[in-house]
């Protein structure tokens, strides 16, 4: 019977315990979130490297970016950027204008690795998938006053990369 007794006792002393008011001596981390994007250009019809290469490039200016744009908002708060807490990639994209009327060009290059995972298509589905066609409105007939040699038009394509970043903040 002592026994059940002390137990009891125990227990209870044990849920008062659980029960405490606890006091914290860390105070939360305040932090800068900010956003970091970049666009650099990429050849048509690049090769996975120099695809890699544009992309690890405009992550790099992204980051510089985001950096930017973090001590441009701790100075207008008045608190002093301390170290990174957290880098997120942000993934990116590839797209071209270029032909008649700067009209979107498919990008015909090999992709480099966005780290997304939502939506990756494998080179056999991409191979596989139908191509865009461009719909264009007749052209109006003209007269001719002298021929003319037309401008040839070289398809421009951007890469485009946004990086998450959270500082700490004093």
């Amino acid at each position: 019977m002592v026994v059940l007794v002390g137990l009891a006792v125990a227990n209870m002393l044990g849920v008062a315990a659980a029960e405490a008011p606890t006091t914290s001596t860390t105070t939360p981390v305040r932090t800068i979130n900010v956003e970091g994007v970049a666009t650099v250009p990429v050849t048509q019809g690049a090769n996975r490297a120099t695809a890699t290469t544009a992309y690890r490039e405009a992550m790099a200016a992204a980051l510089a970016d985001g950096q930017s744009k973090a001590e441009f908002l701790a100075s207008k708060a008045g608190v002093t950027l301390s170290l990174v807490q957290s880098i997120a990639e942000g993934g990116g994209s590839i797209s071209c204008t270029g032909g008649a009327e700067s009209e979107y060009v498919e990008y015909q290059g090999e992709q480099p690795d966005f780290g997304s995972t939502d939506a990756s298509v494998s080179p056999i589905e991409a191979a596989a998938a139908p191509r865009a066609t461009v719909v264009r409105k007749p052209a109006a007939k003209r007269r001719k006053k002298h021929p003319t040699a037309k401008k040839a038009s070289v398809a421009g394509c951007a890469l485009s990369t946004q990086i998450s970043l959270a500082y700490a903040i004093t």
